[in-house]
């Protein structure tokens, strides 16, 4: 591969090494066509293009993960409208810091000009200091455009979320990262000193963050011999592994566990493995995965398979006697196994119909049959009377009312034609039988 001539007024790697500031921040996009990997917001009909080409900049928030340049956009949408650019970071601001912003803005309102207001990680900011944007962005003082990578639905109060329009930037997928990477040699003027294979590493391990890409692009640049492209090897040694993203308390944490879920409800079994892999990779808690592994059992396997629960919890046991890594084989045999399960939700429907008639009833007392009566004054009062004991019975059934006296017979649990509750189906279809037999 030729090293690409750098463009004309483009700086060489003399002029970087001259330039205290990061390759990112150097390599910042100074308009909308050299952002990569968003058509879905800039294309023809996106809500950014729709927004610059009628030259008005909305109140909004950018959702996306780290490096997915969400503050590049923000800072590109200030020129729309020819807006001040201000910056704040939720992380180290607080209400003085808002106070003076928004005095700093009423003052440039007077003036003839209006403010951006960029919040990074908005969602740090606590109700009442969100709450104070309400008034400046409700009368214009300023164009609010936050970003987070938190979902916004879950970290703004309503009031706030409900003037912002919520537009979701994606992680940037491959064709976007090799875009970066063509554009950063152009900025240092020469190939990256990589075989093919360490440049297809390179992509990988960037794992859709541009920014986590260009600083080690950087490090390549400062640290590798340009004569002597490095393998995919020495490419590792250099950077260190990069774990799968993963955030034990964020979106991440709650997709990943979902994706878990309903992969193995789909009986998808090597798309469970994998998502499992990526939590493990990324450093999970897995007493947490073993309590939803547990939970699935009953939930989406339940009578259908018996043995799946008991799976559930040998797994849990095995782990928290070897520990990790011995013990996540254990995990990993217990998402097969209700990963490959039949599955059935009827446990899970009965008990959901169960409370509801419950709470629909009230405070119905059992019929006085089934009530024991260890004194005289409860036999008296009929408590035990009428009561048949089902195993003097010839089917070892007697067909007597358990449900309140008042209350019409309910059909809560419905098995599925499906593993063992097609046996459990045939049981309650005969006991039907003779209940309806005996009247």
């Amino acid at each position: 591969m030729n090293s690409p001539e750098p463009p004309a007024g483009s700086n060489s790697r003399d002029d970087h090494s001259r330039d205290n500031r990061p390759l990112a921040d150097l390599l910042r996009p100074d308009s909308f066509d050299d952002v990569v990997g968003q058509d879905q917001l800039l294309g023809e009909g996106g809500p950014l293009r729709k927004m610059i080409d009628a030259g008005r900049v909305l109140p909004l928030v950018f959702w996306g993960p780290p490096g997915s340049g969400k503050t590049t956009l923000a800072r590109l949408l200030a020129g729309v409208s020819d807006l001040h650019f201000e910056q704040l970071s939720a992380i180290f601001s607080g209400v003085a810091d808002l106070k003076k912003v928004f005095a700093a803005a009423r003052k440039r309102r007077e003036d003839g000009q209006g403010t951006l207001l960029f919040v990074d990680e908005i969602h740090r900011f606590n109700r009442a200091q969100q709450d104070s944007f309400l008034p400046v962005v409700e009368d214009g003082t300023v164009v609010l455009v936050g970003a987070t990578t938190e979902n916004p639905s879950f970290e703004l109060n309503g009031a706030l979320l409900s003037r912002l329009k919520v537009l979701v930037v994606d992680r940037l997928g491959e064709a976007a990262l090799k875009k970066l990477v063509a554009r950063a040699e152009r900025h240092i003027g020469r190939t990256l000193p990589l075989t093919e294979a360490a440049r297809a590493t390179l992509i990988s391990l960037a794992d859709g963050d541009g920014r986590y890409l260009i600083n080690t692009i950087e490090t390549v640049v400062d640290l590798a011999d340009p004569s002597s492209p490095m393998d995919t090897d020495a490419l590792l040694r250099l950077t260190q592994r990069r774990s799968p993203g993963h955030d034990k308390g964020g979106d991440q944490h709650y997709n990943l566990i979902s994706a878990l879920h309903k992969a193995m409800r789909a009986s998808d079994i090597d798309a469970s493995l994998y998502w499992l892999a990526r939590m493990f990779a990324g450093g999970e808690d897995v007493k947490y995965i073993m309590r939803r592994v547990v939970r699935f059992a009953s939930e989406d396997v339940g009578l259908a398979d018996p043995n799946a629960l008991v799976q559930a919890l040998a797994a849990r046991d095995a782990y928290e006697y070897l520990g990790s890594p011995e013990g996540e084989l254990a995990v990993v045999q217990a998402v097969v196994y209700l990963s490959t399960a039949p599955k059935s939700n009827a446990i899970y429907a009965a008990e959901k119909a169960a409370a509801r008639a419950a709470k629909r009833h009230g405070s119905l007392p059992p019929p006085a049959n089934i009530l024991n009566a260890p004194t005289k004054m409860m036999k008296d009062l009929g408590y035990g009377e009428g009561y048949v004991y089902e195993h003097d019975t010839e089917h070892g059934f007697s067909g007597q009312n358990c449900f309140p006296e008042s209350m019409p017979r309910q059909h809560f649990y419905r098995p599925v034609e499906r593993g063992f509750e097609r046996d459990i189906n045939r049981r309650l279809a005969y006991w039907e039988k003779l209940r309806r037999a005996k009247g």
